[in-house]
């Protein structure tokens, strides 16, 4: 059977969605008849992290086209590790279950990556449903203080959300992708570390648009705890000593004093041991970018730890 003019012009095969879920089925359904609907009918990978809803019967009975990997058990972000094994595109593209692409985005996306060599990641605009605003994170990213090459394709930032950006699948793969030890919560930062340590770029594409309506199936307090918790993680890990210890004076004295603050503190306490045998600082030109960036963070309406 010949293929459909219209597919063949509208087609492109340089990109693999990715989408990592648990526990939360209609919204996924919802995303994967969005990702359907995408121009660019990219293969789409779902690693379904051992949810008890009828997830995976779900998707096998509703897209079949869609490549499901059933790990067993929770997996969280190294979900993500299992699914880019089996991706035969140059790029991936990640998605969370509340999420989707612009039609269009994953095109343009692509050839930002093709165009720049040095460049490992772009990173959309995130549009949330559904009132059509902005997200918060979004002025940040814009407004990234960071300094880059001419071709960037948008401010040069020093880390990515991962629900809302293209990679070059070499890269991550290079990097090692997702730390097991961080699991979810703020997981991306030390990947995108990592990759500006190798020397790769990060960068914010307006031109590229993420759709994300919220999940009502979400703990807003235990997120804030893992996010917390892999923050100080992520800064004994890469931080030189005096940034460390800087970083978490900073964020003793500022974060809510509450239940939550002390859970985290307590679990990357208890972490700290698997830490400091994996300790490996940044050098000083990665180092002053992370700071610049911290600095600038700081007043960022993004980066309170609340809820």
């Amino acid at each position: 059977m010949s293929e459909n003019p219209r597919d063949s012009r509208t087609k492109d095969g340089r990109t693999t969605v990715v989408v990592i879920t648990h526990n939360r089925r209609d919204e996924l359904l919802h995303t994967l008849t969005r990702l359907r609907e995408l121009p660019e009918r990219p293969p789409v990978i779902v690693t379904d992290n051992a949810s008890g809803d009828g997830t995976a019967e779900a998707v096998r009975r509703g897209f079949p086209e869609v490549l499901l990997l059933e790990p067993g058990t929770n997996l969280g972000a190294v979900g993500r590790n299992l699914a880019v094994r089996h991706v035969r595109t140059p790029y991936v593209a990640f998605c969370d279950d509340d999420t989707w692409w612009e039609p269009g985005s994953l095109r343009r996306a692509a050839d930002l990556l093709d165009a720049g060599r040095r460049l490992a990641a772009v990173t959309a605009r995130i549009v949330v449903e559904p009132d059509g605003r902005e997200d918060p994170v979004v002025k940040e990213l814009r407004e990234s203080p960071l300094t880059g090459p001419d071709d960037l394709p948008g401010p040069a930032l020093g880390s990515f959300l991962a629900a809302a950006t293209v990679l070059r699948v070499d890269a991550f793969r290079a990097a090692g992708g997702f730390h097991p030890g961080l699991w979810l919560g703020g997981e991306e930062e030390l990947l995108a570390t990592d990759l500006l340590r190798q020397g790769w770029w990060l960068s914010y594409a307006e031109e590229l648009t993420v759709h994300h309506q919220a999940s009502l199936v979400r703990d807003s307090t235990a997120r804030r705890i893992l996010g917390l918790r892999n923050t100080l993680w992520f800064t004994w890990l890469r931080r030189p000593l005096p940034s460390a210890l800087r970083r978490t004076a900073h964020l003793a004295l500022t974060v809510p004093r509450d239940a939550a603050s002390v859970r985290a503190f307590a679990h990357a306490a208890a972490g700290l041991p698997w830490v400091l045998r994996q300790r490996s600082p940044v050098p000083p030109e990665i180092e002053d970018r992370i700071a610049l960036l911290e600095r600038a963070r700081r007043s960022s309406p993004a980066r309170q730890y609340v809820g």
